[in-house]
This record gives structure tokens, C-alpha cells and sequence, in this order.
């Protein structure tokens, strides 16, 4: 079980965790602004892509130039925490307990990243609205190996990415709800019931 685990993050993570530059602006937009980041898209029931039917984006950027965010509830599996960071040649583990690997979305799904509390900050962590933080790099696994991480983590491949405008059309046409960002959901450890819920957040019965 541990070899399985961890030959599944080496080859999917390959060798280091790096940031889409897409995603590299800042924390989100002033008050007031239309745009987005920091809070939830919802998939509407109607929605025509099926890769994203009953998903909940996380989205971490969004302005004129378009918008990137990570799918929170599609999970590729879970294993032992101390596999994973093993798998990186990190050998002097003190981490326990388990850990979920995510599909981010469908862009370049050899990208990694940490979706994570605020209790940790690195060279590669920036935050994303008031309770939640994201980070790229080795340091966040360094940290995480010697327990001095994030309480609250999760690790995502992939994510998904809109051009300037295309988000926009899409919530237009109803593709899309929108929910203020609950920590509640993105810390989970059932992703199952993410979207029903979000749902209700974003106002809508079911």
C-alpha cells in the first residue's frame, strides 16, 4: 500500500510543486469588485461541460485577464502522509495521519498545490481571501515532514483556467453560481456532499 502511494505522487507530482503563472497575482480584488477570487463557483445542475457536472472551484485569481481556480471536490485517492513526502526524498518524516490528493482541474495536471490554513506561511504562500492561504514549493512539504505545517491541508494537481471574458460568458449563460468561500467545505475530509452544499450557499434549493 505505502510503495502504491507513494510511486502515485512521484509520478504524478514529478519533482517539485510548482505555481501555474496564471495563478501568481494577487490575494483578490478590493471590495466591491465583480470578480471573484476568494470565493466559490458552483456548477449549475444545466451545466454543458460534463468534466465539470457538480463541481466546486475554489477560485484563486480572477480580473480582466481572466481567472484560475482548483476543483474541490474531486479526489484522486488518499494515503499515508509520510508515503507522500518519502516519495520526495524526504526521509526524516515526523508528519502522521493521512492526506488526499485532488484533481485541481484539467490545465496541466503535473502542476501542485496547497490549499491550506493560515497557521503557515513560506516563500511560496500568499493568501487567498481572510481564512485560507496558498502555497507552492518544497517548503510547505519540508514543513509539513517535520509537523510544523498547516493543521488544515489539501493538496491539489491541475487546475482550471478561464481567458479574459470567458468566465464571465459562462456565469451569463447560468453555467456557473457563485457562494461566498466556506473553510468548512475546502477542509473536508468527504468531498461527497461539497457541491449539495454549496449549493444551498449559493442560494439555490434542491
Amino acid at each position: 500500500m505505502y510503495a502504491h502511494w507513494r510511486d502515485l505522487f512521484v509520478r504524478l507530482l514529478l519533482l517539485a510543486i510548482t505555481l501555474s503563472p496564471g495563478a501568481a497575482g494577487a490575494a483578490g480584488p478590493a471590495a466591491g469588485s465583480p470578480f471573484l477570487a476568494g470565493q466559490f463557483l458552483v456548477a449549475s445542475p444545466g451545466i454543458g461541460d460534463p468534466r465539470f457536472a457538480r463541481t466546486v472551484i475554489f477560485i484563486i485569481d480572477h480580473d480582466q485577464g481572466g481567472a484560475m481556480g482548483l476543483v474541490l471536490n474531486r479526489s484522486l485517492g488518499r494515503g499515508p502522509l509520510r508515503a507522500l513526502l518519502q516519495g520526495f526524498g524526504v526521509d526524516e518524516v515526523e508528519a502522521d495521519g493521512t492526506v488526499e490528493l485532488h484533481s485541481g482541474g484539467p490545465v496541466d495536471p503535473t502542476r501542485g498545490f496547497v490549499l491550506h490554513s493560515i497557521d503557515f506561511a513560506g516563500v511560496g504562500t500568499r493568501p487567498v481571501g481572510e481564512d485560507v492561504a496558498l502555497s507552492v514549493g518544497f517548503d510547505v512539504l519540508t514543513a509539513m515532514a517535520s509537523g510544523a505545517g498547516p493543521k488544515r491541508r489539501q493538496i491539489y494537481l491541475g487546475y482550471a483556467g478561464w481567458g479574459p471574458g470567458q468566465l464571465e460568458s459562462e456565469i451569463a449563460r447560468n453555467d456557473w453560481l457563485s457562494a461566498p468561500a466556506d473553510t468548512a467545505l475546502i477542509f473536508t475530509d468527504d468531498a461527497e456532499p461539497v457541491w449539495d452544499r454549496a449549493m444551498r450557499h449559493a442560494g439555490m434549493s434542491l
